[in-house]
């Protein structure tokens, strides 16, 4: 099996599994890895290391973004299998625990059924395990609130709304933000290309989601890493202001 995994810059590589992606960031013989896809993706999760010349026991840390099971779904294996810390921010760590859940509801999804592409995205969400049962036992917050001392160096933003402790990671070095789903640039549910917010329905408070692109906005970067559609290369400023503007 081999993932779909691009190289968008030095040690830098996004990976995109079924309907959502994840990025994996390189230094030497250690791996930070953003994300883990859904529980269905594990085996292109393994391939994806495979592909770039590592492999699970080399992954240093595993970031959530955020703790929906399409970005959640092989993190508990990893912490469970060879010990790997899974990170996210401290509003976020009782999420992972599925201490409650903040994710669209069957119901919402039955609702919005007649719109385009709704449907189709569900039932593969649900073959994939997107309402499937993967908390993570024991998640940890973030170690500081600064780059993290991890391959790649990331940068922790909160950036909430998709849900309460949503992150982005900045790079400042290498100008690349990974936005998970605070901003995106495509989506099976959407009728639109480029960047953008989430259809409404998935956000758990929209008005955050929409000021969290203020957060966004001043980030330096050149290279945007989205958690759904394909890379977007162009001034994150600007595409954080487009996704406002199609968001009014």
């Amino acid at each position: 099996m081999r993932a779909d995994v691009q190289q968008v810059a030095d040690g830098t590589y996004l990976v995109h599994g079924s309907n959502t992606n994840w990025v994996i960031l390189t230094e030497g013989d250690a791996v930070t890895l953003v994300d883990t896809g859904y529980p269905g993706d594990r085996e292109l999760v393994l391939a994806s290391l495979s592909q770039v010349g590592s492999a699970p026991e080399a992954v240093a840390a595993v970031l959530i973004t955020h703790a929906h099971n399409d970005h959640l779904g092989s993190a508990e294996y990893l912490r469970a299998t060879y010990g790997t810390p899974v990170y996210l921010h401290e509003a976020e760590v009782p999420h992972a625990r599925r201490e409650f859940l903040h994710q669209v509801s069957v119901g919402t999804v039955l609702k919005n059924g007649w719109r385009p592409g709704v449907l189709p995205w569900a039932v593969h969400a649900i073959r994939s395990g997107g309402t499937a049962k993967v908390p993570v036992a024991a998640p940890e917050p973030f170690p500081a609130a600064a780059a993290l001392d991890l391959p790649g160096r990331p940068v922790p933003v909160h950036t909430p709304g998709h849900t309460l402790g949503h992150c982005a990671f900045h790079l400042p070095e290498a100008g690349i933000v990974i936005s998970g789903d605070a901003l995106v640039s495509g989506h099976p549910t959407s009728r639109v290309k480029g960047p953008q917010l989430l259809p409404d329905m998935f956000h758990h408070e929209r008005g955050r989601a929409v000021a969290s692109l203020d957060v966004l906005e001043g980030l330096a970067g050149d290279l945007l890493l989205p958690g759904h559609g394909p890379v977007h290369r162009g001034s994150v400023r600007a595409a954080a202001q487009h996704a406002r503007e199609r968001a009014v």
